[in-house]
């Protein structure tokens, strides 16, 4: 499908990821005429800012895009990146979906004229879908280090990297995983921890994210949490699906060679400097695990489940001091697994808050007909995550037919999610 300058569409959905290709599966069962756009290609973001090793963390069967469940031989496995793009492109030539692919959208004016890189068009509807991961976060003291330094989206494989130990620095999902690729791989990784939580793989017979599922835990709404803002930014569990799936132990990986440090607060080009956190970090993310544990357990009680029992977690190592300082010398690169910062600055329509995050109510903002999806938390957990964003788009396909049909959408209002 290409794009016609000039043109207007009923609805233009801007991002072809899999929150964009389910509601543009929801539009077109309204029979709602969209365009889809993509800036690169369907599946981008897993194809190219995913390590070789990369595989979901979340089982196969919470894949269930609107339409399209997974429906392959191993719903308890973990999708590796190649198999999550072509699930995703699969998705897209099931459905036909019109979608344009490699034409980005740099500007969106009040009044839904959307300028691309292949012309202007305008629209009566817009549904930005562009996700939440899209400027690479690199403190600035990486300005101050002359060795190799990459961003965890630009990690690929262990080979990429020069000779030399290797310092990761963040413990969040990606963090965790690079540091577990590169550590199998035989590198010397130092890794420098900070506040993300942990979580077990499996617990006392099952996965446990299915143990969650069951107690309801991705159905919960963020208007039932009394800290809405700060669940939106915490950091997620480390844990991860590879060879089957298992927990990422890093205290293990300590008595295996890994260095661990606490949080890095200060860099000179000959030094890193780290803050005297580590047991702290390592103690507060097995907290969370057991604490999970607990809600398990008590689910398991409550519901007088036939679970096996199992013995719980025990700290395998202690760091005996917090290591303050780490020399650059034999450091071959660098990984910042720090996350990501949104960048809307090519939306010139007033519908941000003081920290440049989007206003809205499940995805309606308070400008008629535009809307967003694929936010983190933006209803549930599984907002713009395969598990649970069939929902939101359902949700905001349905305001959309609404605005079409002259009713008139207050966006503070509140309706469940079906």
């Amino acid at each position: 499908m290409q794009l016609t300058d000039g043109a207007h569409h009923s609805v233009v959905v801007i991002g072809g990821g899999q929150a964009g290709l389910a509601t543009s599966w929801q539009l077109s069962r309204h029979g709602v005429d969209h365009v889809v756009l993509e800036a690169d290609r369907v599946g981008a973001e897993w194809r190219n800012r995913r390590w070789d090793s990369f595989c979901l963390v979340t089982p196969n069967w919470q894949c269930r895009l609107p339409g399209f469940p997974y429906d392959g031989a191993d719903p308890d496995g973990f999708m590796v990146r190649d198999e999550i793009v072509d699930y995703l492109e699969n998705y897209r030539q099931a459905f036909d979906v019109p979608i344009v692919e490699g034409v980005r959208a740099t500007r969106l004016d009040a009044g839904f004229r959307i300028v691309t890189t292949a012309g202007t068009i305008t629209a009566g509807q817009v549904v930005v879908a562009t996700g939440p991961y899209q400027s690479p976060r690199i403190p600035p003291l990486a300005e101050r280090l002359s060795v190799m330094q990459l961003h965890s989206s630009q990690y690929k494989r262990p080979e990429q990297l020069p000779e030399g130990d290797v310092v990761v620095v963040g413990t969040g999902q990606s963090g965790c995983q690079i540091a577990e690729d590169l550590h199998l791989a035989g590198r010397t990784v130092h890794l420098a921890t900070g506040s993300a939580p942990r979580v077990a793989r499996f617990y006392r017979g099952l996965d446990v994210v299915t143990w969650l599922d069951r107690m309801g835990y991705y159905r919960k709404g963020i208007e039932e949490f009394d800290d809405a803002d700060a669940v939106r930014l915490r950091a997620n569990h480390y844990v991860t699906g590879r060879d089957g799936g298992r927990d990422i132990d890093l205290r293990k990986f300590a008595l295996e060679g890994m260095r661990l440090y606490g949080r890095l607060i200060d860099a000179d080009p000959d030094t890193l400097r780290f803050a005297a956190d580590l047991q702290q970090n390592l103690d507060r993310a097995d907290a969370v695990s057991e604490g999970i544990k607990d809600s398990i357990d008590a689910y398991i009680a409550a519901e007088r489940i036939d679970a096996p029992e199992e013995a719980r977690y025990r700290p395998v190592w202690h760091p005996e001091t917090a290591p303050g300082t780490l020399s650059l010398q034999g450091i071959g690169a660098v990984i910042w697994s720090t996350g990501f910062r949104r960048d809307d600055g090519w939306i010139r329509v007033p519908v941000f808050d003081g920290q440049g995050y989007p206003t809205h109510r499940l995805g309606v903002t308070n400008v008629p007909g535009l809307y967003f999806i694929g936010l983190p938390w933006q209803h549930t957990w599984g907002s713009g995550r395969f598990g649970g964003v069939a929902d939101d788009a359902q949700y905001v396909a349905e305001r959309i037919v609404e605005q079409r049909a002259g009713v008139h959408w207050i966006a503070g209002l509140h309706r469940t999610v079906a």
